[in-house]
């Protein structure tokens, strides 16, 4: 063999051994646990969460494989879905900031009462006003996204017609500024995750539940309540606060380009896009209860004002207790405002 050849034979060889090497490398594909609270049926996990997860295996060229697991199959409780995550217990979940009280206190401004309306615009409002006053509450997590249900409000076994006929009722809340805020209306708030809500009607705990129309399905509230009792307006009586969370350490070993394809899938697209799905869900609930016979209260706009007026006094509260945190409370509920008229079209 002439030096020529050997060379060219040692340069073959070793071309085919890097190939070996790196053609693994780029064939190596990352499975992603994602924990969720609802069964797989509910508008979020259905229209939402599995469509994220097609659109991420699509993007990497299936180099990264979600698998999804619905109400709570991995253990747990929702209220410890946040720190799921961000233990490192599982790689994303998606749960109710709220569910975890005093923990998000600037990100939970968009909870108090009649804040919100369209979920798709609430929610990139949300994100949009957490990158500019409170990426300090996410700092322990790859945040993928936040967002806000639609209009909250409440379906119960007896109707509410007023202020008066929700004097002494049970109700569930989702959150503790939800909860304040069915106090100071006069109900007797009892706060659960939503997973729990089914049972507790069924079982008489309580009289009726705050929930948008979306999840009511799933629940098999319309089955279980016959009146349903929304706001003149386009905003609802309150809204919950969601995140779709990434354990960070799961996120930073994945390599540049997958990295990429999350990047791409996270922030205001996705919460547009979780948005979106509430939105569309509210209109397919509130089908379902037309359907079923249900009774649809809508209080007119003069005893709309009359709730506005008492539910104002949680926005007070609110504020005064963002003070003693050292949190300008003013300024990030006019910043709120700001965003939510932004998209609000």
């Amino acid at each position: 063999m002439t030096r020529f050849t050997r060379r060219a034979a040692l340069i073959g060889v070793g071309a085919a051994a890097a190939l070996s090497i790196s053609l693994p490398a780029l064939a190596q594909t990352v499975t992603l646990r994602f924990h969720q609270m609802l069964p797989p049926q509910a508008t979020i996990p259905a229209k939402a969460i599995v469509p994220w997860i097609r659109k991420v295996e699509s993007e990497s060229g299936g180099r990264i494989k979600v698998q999804l697991f619905n109400a709570m199959q991995l253990g747990g409780a929702p209220v410890q879905l946040f720190d799921q995550a961000k233990d490192g217990v599982v790689d994303i979940t998606w749960t109710v900031l709220g569910y975890t009280p005093g923990r998000f206190p600037k990100t939970e401004v968009f909870e108090l009462p009649f804040m919100t309306g369209s979920a798709e615009a609430s929610s990139q409002a949300i994100w949009e006003y957490v990158q500019k006053n409170a990426q300090d509450e996410f700092k322990d997590v790859k945040l993928i996204a936040v967002h806000t249900h639609g209009p909250g409000f409440f379906h119960t076994k007896n109707p509410i017609t007023g202020l008066e006929s929700l004097q002494g009722m049970k109700v569930r809340g989702g959150s503790r500024i939800i909860n304040n805020m069915l106090t100071k209306l006069g109900a007797v708030p009892v706060g659960m995750p939503v997973p729990a809500v089914t049972e507790s009607l069924s079982k008489g705990v309580i009289d009726g539940t705050t929930i948008p129309w979306e999840v009511a399905p799933s629940l098999k509230v319309h089955e279980l309540v016959k009146n349903h009792t929304t706001f003149h307006g386009p905003t609802g009586l309150y809204t919950q606060t969601f995140a779709v969370s990434m354990n960070k350490a799961s996120y930073d070993k994945l390599p540049a380009d997958l990295k990429k394809v999350i990047d791409n899938n996270s922030g205001l697209v996705a919460a547009a896009m979780f948005g979106k799905a509430m939105d569309e869900g509210d209109k397919e609930g509130r089908a379902i209860a037309e359907r079923a016979g249900n009774r649809i209260i809508t209080l007119d706009a003069a005893e709309t004002q009359r709730w506005r007026r008492t539910a104002s006094t949680v926005t007070d509260d609110w504020l005064k207790e963002a003070k003693t945190k050292g949190i300008d409370g003013d300024r990030l509920l006019a910043e709120a405002k700001a965003a939510i008229a932004k998209y609000t079209k």
